[in-house]
């Protein structure tokens, strides 16, 4: 006999954490995206230098935990794989969905939506499910989804400025996959794209994210 795959729905859990504030005196309100690896508490760490009164910051986690480097030490964390990858990013709508509705987010702040590494697929992909309007988007170190098309966003023209993040040493963006992303980026957004890049390899940096405080 052959194996059988099948499904089966229930109620689950997970966590999201936040940084600073949400007032009268909030500007901006990040929702930002961990690539593989990163816990969203750590990952938070790289925005505690943006000023505090008037920015807001939600880190929602991957779901899938595992221990780094086979030492059964330190968790990180990944969005999505290969395996039922469109039934888990269903599943990951649902969660997104979730946590923007616990937030009750106030329609007159401007919303940045920041993509690191893996955290970029979701991000663009969380967009173009929810439509939510964004003042900012920023990519930062990583790659578009193929299965998205310019119409998915056409919700943030003349809206959103749109940033693509790259370290001029990334050991995953070659040249040639480079150019590949930046065609990608062209398909969807066309020539709003304000390019970015700084001395590093595949890492967050502060000082590149303070840039986008205003």
């Amino acid at each position: 006999m052959k194996n059988q795959i099948k499904n089966v729905s229930y109620r689950t859990t997970n966590t999201y954490e936040t940084l600073n504030e949400l007032n009268s005196n909030t500007k901006q309100i990040w929702i930002v995206f961990h690539g593989i690896g990163f816990l969203s508490r750590f990952f938070l760490k790289y925005f505690n230098e943006l000023p505090k009164s008037e920015n807001y910051i939600i880190a929602p986690q991957a779901p899938s935990k595992y221990y780094l480097k086979n030492e059964y030490k330190h968790v990180g964390a990944s969005w999505l794989t290969k395996e039922n990858t469109a039934l888990e990013t269903k599943n990951l709508y649902h969660y997104l969905d979730a946590v923007i509705e616990n937030e009750k987010l106030p329609s007159d702040r401007k919303i940045v939506f920041f993509g690191f590494s893996q955290g970029i697929s979701i991000a663009l992909r969380y967009l173009a499910y929810s439509k939510i309007e964004c003042s900012k988007l920023i990519l930062y170190a990583g790659g578009i989804p193929k299965e998205l098309e310019g119409s998915d966003f056409t919700h943030l023209r003349d809206k959103t400025e749109i940033f693509s993040v790259t370290g001029s040493n990334d050991e995953f963006l070659t040249p040639n996959r480079l150019k590949e992303e930046n065609t990608k980026l062209k398909t969807l957004f066309g020539d709003t794209i304000i390019y970015t890049t700084f001395n590093g390899g595949h890492e967050v940096k502060k000082e590149v994210i303070n840039q986008f405080a205003k």
